[in-house]
């Protein structure tokens, strides 16, 4: 199956054109033609190798809607026509106790999940390449259902960003009338907001932009406080329950932890570059609970998917076309989205019959429609 797509080439290119070839769906897999893929700030990292972890070329794009164009042989209950998505994940182990028990990201197999794209969350060589592309062949596990209720495009967003803030509240048991604090308020912040505010809770966003103060009321925010605010600080100190901390690069979570009751959990779901040095002892004597969540379970990610569905949510998008790409990678590095770029593929599929003889070949993935492609 020839594939055309953008990636990158090492940490410092531009993304630009590239072609591949992906098998043919073998036995329990499906192949997906790509109508939107969302730009996640964590596709600039990886682009960028700010983890220190990724293999070139890096083919981003783990937020996938499509419709399925052919099933390998022992599909169930997925058809052609079917319109689907895919996230963060395209294999697992399928054996251990996280994945049996529906945690596919924190699978303890030999080689841990397999990302979308760049591969397994240790890089040993091998690669995946993702939704950046026109198309993906994926294991039936890991391919969801679109609810019709949502716009296939704004339902993009929800398979990363939506999963990944609604997963700590399931599973640090938010509950209806409790209060929940966002921190940074961007693609992943905003989708916290409204499924926050879905779920009952009062929403209160932690921002340091003081000009989007109405704009994140209008997304459901019950209260706004802009983290230069010293008084507002004080008058918020030991009042949340729940903090979903979005934050995408190191920074002082001192400020944020004098926000938490006792007995309550902070949890960071943005940031895995670092933080800033900081006293611990809020965490001692209040015994409040610093935390990581990663994405969610395939389970998890259909659940807000109709959850989305059942309440009205859909994130805030800017559709762009694929070349308009790098342009989305610099407004997101200064903070200039609301609040997710979202690609319409359809736009690189006009492009395909040029791309087929002009883009630059790139080796195909040493484990190929295995892992997704």
């Amino acid at each position: 199956m020839q594939v055309v797509g953008y990636g990158a080439k090492d940490s410092t290119s531009d993304l630009a054109p590239v072609r591949f070839e992906r098998q043919d769906p073998r036995a329990g897999e499906v192949a997906i033609e790509i109508m939107y893929s969302g730009v996640c700030h964590s596709d600039l990292h990886q682009c960028a190798d700010d983890w220190n972890n990724t293999v070139y070329p890096c083919v981003p794009g783990h937020e996938i809607v499509g419709r399925i164009t052919a099933t390998g042989e022992g599909v169930k209950g997925l058809s052609e026509g079917d319109i689907v998505g895919v996230g963060c994940m395209v294999n697992s182990c399928q054996e251990c106790e996280s994945c049996k028990q529906g945690d596919e990201q924190y699978c303890s197999g030999p080689k841990s999940c397999t990302l979308t794209y760049n591969g397994p969350k240790v890089p040993d060589g091998t690669n995946t390449y993702g939704g950046y592309t026109d198309a993906i062949v994926v294991r039936q596990e890991f391919v969801v259902r679109i609810p019709d209720a949502l716009d296939p495009a704004a339902a993009a967003p929800i398979l990363c960003a939506g999963v990944t803030t609604y997963n700590p509240m399931k599973h640090f048991g938010l509950k209806s009338g409790q209060r929940l604090a966002v921190a940074g308020i961007g693609g992943l912040g905003h989708m916290a907001v409204k499924i926050g505010k879905a779920l009952g809770a009062h929403v209160t966003a932690l921002t340091t932009s003081p000009e989007k103060s109405d704009e994140l009321r209008g997304i459901g925010a019950d209260e706004v406080i802009v983290m230069t605010d010293d008084d507002a600080l004080e008058a918020a100190a030991m009042s949340f329950d729940l903090l979903i901390n979005t934050i995408p690069y190191p920074h002082d979570i001192a400020p944020y932890l004098g926000l938490m009751k006792p007995n309550t959990t902070l949890v960071m779901v943005g940031n895995m570059m670092g933080v800033e040095e900081f006293v611990p002892g809020p965490l001692v004597f209040h015994r409040i609970a610093l935390a990581g969540s990663l994405i969610g379970g395939i389970a998890d990610t259909q659940e807000v998917l109709d959850f989305c569905a059942e309440h009205g949510i859909e994130p805030e998008i800017e559709r762009i076309a694929i070349d308009e790409v790098n342009n989305a990678f610099a407004r997101m590095k200064n903070e200039d989205v609301r609040f997710r770029h979202v690609i319409d593929i359809e736009t690189l599929r006009a492009e395909r019959d040029t791309l087929l003889t002009s883009a630059d070949v790139i080796a195909d993935p040493d484990r190929g429609a295995v892992v997704g492609g």
